[in-house]
């Protein structure tokens, strides 16, 4: 079955949905970008620190052995990427938009890992001295 959706073109002609299908065909095609990952190197992460210059952010990431309260020992950073402003704009949105995905597919994501302990897992909360 075709549709009866119809377009008036500059000229004032009514063209079909079948038309500007193939005007579209005509239309240069978005060149296909390629990646080579043979030589990546993957590696886990923790902990991220940010820092920059005007022109250009620092993203260290590294790997935190004490996750819980402040660290007593150094973190060893094992990565460091620089990206331009422009570039870290478009990681922002790339990774907000997978962590919006992964919310709506398995729950909000806690980042305080005080929220994340379980009640049951945390010391009682001391009661406080009976008046007599």
């Amino acid at each position: 079955m075709i549709a009866a959706v119809q377009t008036i073109s500059k000229k004032g002609e009514i063209m079909a949905k079948e038309e500007k299908a193939e005007a579209k065909k005509d239309a240069p095609a978005r060149p296909e970008v390629t990646f080579d990952d043979s030589k990546t190197i993957a590696c886990y992460a923790n902990f991220c620190r940010v820092t920059g210059t005007p022109e250009e952010l620092i993203i260290d990431f590294g790997l935190n052995n004490q996750p819980m309260g402040v660290p007593t020992e150094s973190i060893p950073i094992s990565q460091r990427i620089i990206v331009n402003f422009f570039t870290a704009k478009r990681l922002l949105g790339a990774l907000s938009m997978s962590v919006q995905r992964h919310e709506a597919a398995f729950g909000v994501l806690e980042t305080d890992v005080q929220k994340r302990v379980q009640a049951s897992a945390r010391p009682a909360p001391k009661a406080p001295p009976q008046k007599s």
